[in-house]
């Protein structure tokens, strides 16, 4: 994986910086709109902003007193383009795992019931 994928997934990791993330999906937003949630002090805030500013998720720009925060869409699909590539199609190793752990649990749920 690449640091900027690296650098991305450490940001959404956070739940505040995700909710800001939620919130920008409906348009860019002033800091004190976004800060307003959040039960923490602005220079904590502000710390989150950055992170996010930093991995690529986010920009802003000041016009006047205003700090204007805007997500960067293209981060997000290459954290899409990302996943999708992990996916695998059905009948994929992954899948024959999953499908025989169900098996052994439900034998050995069967077997409990039993004793």
């Amino acid at each position: 994986m690449t640091s900027h994928l690296t650098a991305v997934f450490a940001a959404l990791a956070d739940p505040t910086r995700r909710a800001v993330i939620e919130r920008l999906t409906r348009g860019a937003a002033p800091v004190t709109e976004l800060y307003a949630p959040h039960d923490m002090a602005l220079p904590t805030f502000l710390r989150h902003l950055k992170v996010l500013e930093d991995s690529g998720l986010v920009r802003s720009e000041k016009t006047g007193r205003v700090r204007t925060v805007r997500i960067e869409a293209r981060a997000l699909a290459e954290v899409e383009t990302w996943l999708r590539r992990q996916r695998r199609p059905r009948g994929a190793p992954t899948d024959r795992l999953e499908s025989l752990a169900l098996r052994l649990e439900a034998d050995f749920s069967d077997r409990k019931d039993t004793a």
